[in-house]
């Protein structure tokens, strides 16, 4: 497995090759800031880590969620010192019933733990069930997610002027976790920093 480390960009945590002495981003946070400050992950998302993180996912493997969020603390204990609140990337009730449990919301639950920073696993309410983004282009993924999330109406007082963690479980296009840190902000968020177990690493990533 590939555990990324520095060098990494500022911002969305994407791994250079090579290290430099002052902080660089990558070119697609260059050319469009995204709306969470930064993101960081435990590995890249490849044949090793594939089948772990999907049978984690699908095939009730739940035990493992104590053992990825110590990984995902160990990642970014700077991200979790500086937040007020942890929450996770919320599923359709629909998905939710299929599937019987949120993996996000298992990890959130385990980082609390850990960290004894407060978890708010329902924070986030996903209100349309899309399709899922497997397979889908990164535009078809900005699109499938545009407008889904929003901020649980009781919890609306609990995120003002909060820094707030966000988790999810593979970080792709980085098209979800946007939507929900455009959210967050909205309503009233003073700081939203993601991580996640696993991210996706592609060269158009490369800085300019």
């Amino acid at each position: 497995m590939t555990f990324l480390s520095e060098p990494l960009c500022d911002c969305c945590g994407y791994p250079f090759e090579f290290d430099r002495d002052e902080a660089l981003l990558c070119g697609n946070c260059l050319r469009k800031p995204p709306a969470y400050a930064r993101a960081r992950s435990v590995l890249k998302y490849d044949e090793f880590s594939r089948d772990m993180v999907l049978g984690y996912k699908h095939t009730d493997q739940t035990r493992h969620a104590p053992a990825f969020a110590n990984w995902m603390y160990r990642a970014a204990p700077d991200l979790v010192a500086a937040c007020d609140l942890i929450c996770a990337v919320p599923l359709h009730p629909y998905r939710l019933l299929h599937r019987r449990y949120n993996q996000s919301a298992l990890l959130a639950r385990e980082l609390s733990a850990l960290s004894e920073k407060p978890a708010v696993p329902d924070l986030l309410l996903r209100t349309s069930h899309t399709k899922s983004q497997g397979g889908l282009s990164a535009a078809a993924r900005h699109s499938n997610v545009r407008g889904v999330f929003k901020v649980k109406d009781t919890y609306m007082g609990l995120i003002q002027n909060a820094r707030v963690l966000l988790l999810d479980d593979v970080l792709t296009t980085g098209a979800t976790v946007e939507a929900c840190s455009r959210v967050l902000r909205r309503a009233g968020a003073r700081e939203i920093n993601v991580l996640t177990f696993c991210r996706v690493v592609r060269a158009s990533n490369l800085s300019i």
